[in-house]
């Protein structure tokens, strides 16, 4: 595509390159202008801050970071339809104040419940089946739940300008991956439609799983245990393990994700850290230190000095959802 510039003596025009915007919903701030910076200097071979391809590694969580995460993470909205329909076929399964609380879709309680209630409800709910009838499930789910206060579906609201900040990484040689609190087989399910990442790139929490020929087929299935909390320590923990480097750009939302963009950036040589603040309570939500969900203290209060962009959704986002 090519554009036409007029001479001071406004006599010649000459046909010059006009390069799309590759962060096209992103506000013309500070923000977008540090990440395109950063970005070509790293990937610019005549630079003295370039990064090999092999290592322009990205890694971003999930829950509040590429897609929404209120009123309560949408794994955990799965969780508690799936424990429904289960208690419809068979009430005999509701054993405890928990399950009974999920099975009504009441949020508040299971959420009061802390940690042991929520394990409760992901144990019985993601648990006891093939990988593959689980992800079928997710699937099923995804196409047909909705939100209940945007009234979109949960796969459409990923967040654009994040969508668009993944594509421009890997246009420019990044790899990208998922480092998430979440089910690594609850993200691999919608991943590479929702952000172009394939499934061996989605780093999450996972159950233990066992391996067993059932009726003739080699069968994978969930297991009720944890395996793995991929979740604050767990997450460098989990990015040295499975990729092997360190990465160049870490983005996250919560103090979750805090030891992942501290190590990450703690590296040597050109590092980005990116924190996606939720400032906008008209087109999202407004939520930081005292959210009982994506709660940001640490970041905020450390993150500036560390170095990190700190990224205001109501100021440097012109859109918010993918699906609006």
């Amino acid at each position: 595509m090519f554009k036409s510039v007029i001479t001071a003596a406004g006599l010649l025009a000459i046909a010059v390159p006009a390069f799309a915007d590759p962060l096209p919903s992103w506000n013309d701030t500070a923000a977008k202008a540090r990440i395109i910076a950063f970005v070509e200097d790293v990937t610019d071979p005549g630079s003295a801050d370039y990064v090999t391809p092999a290592e322009r590694i990205a890694t971003f969580d999930n829950d509040g970071t590429l897609w929404a995460e209120q009123p309560l993470y949408f794994q955990l909205i799965f969780a508690i339809d799936v424990i429904a329909a289960m208690a419809a076929d068979d009430p005999s399964i509701l054993t405890s104040d928990t399950l009974r609380a999920a099975a009504a879709r009441d949020y508040k309680t299971v959420i009061a419940g802390g940690k042991p209630a929520i394990i409760e409800v992901m144990k019985l709910s993601h648990s006891g089946m093939p990988v593959g009838t689980f992800q079928a499930r997710v699937a099923d789910w995804l196409a047909s739940a909705t939100h209940p206060e945007t009234g979109l579906r949960y796969d459409r609201m990923t967040y654009q300008p994040m969508v668009e900040l993944l594509r421009y990484l890997r246009d420019e040689g990044f790899k990208t991956y998922i480092v998430s609190g979440g089910g690594i087989h609850f993200m691999r399910v919608f991943a590479e439609d929702a952000y172009g990442i394939p499934p061996e790139q989605v780093i999450g929490t996972y159950t233990e799983t066992d391996y067993a020929v059932i009726d003739g087929i080699p069968t994978i299935t969930k297991a009720p245990a944890i395996g793995f909390v991929d979740d604050k320590d767990g997450k460098p923990v989990n990015i040295e393990r499975i990729i092997g480097r360190r990465p160049i750009i870490a983005g996250g939302n919560s103090d979750g994700d805090f030891a992942m963009l501290e190590w990450s950036t703690a590296g040597d040589g050109p590092r980005l850290g990116l924190i996606v603040h939720h400032t906008d309570g008209s087109r999202e939500y407004a939520y930081d230190r005292d959210s009982h969900i994506g709660r940001l203290v640490d970041g905020l209060d450390r993150g500036p000095e560390l170095g990190w962009l700190i990224v205001d959704m109501a100021q440097d986002w012109s859109r918010i959802y993918t699906g609006k």
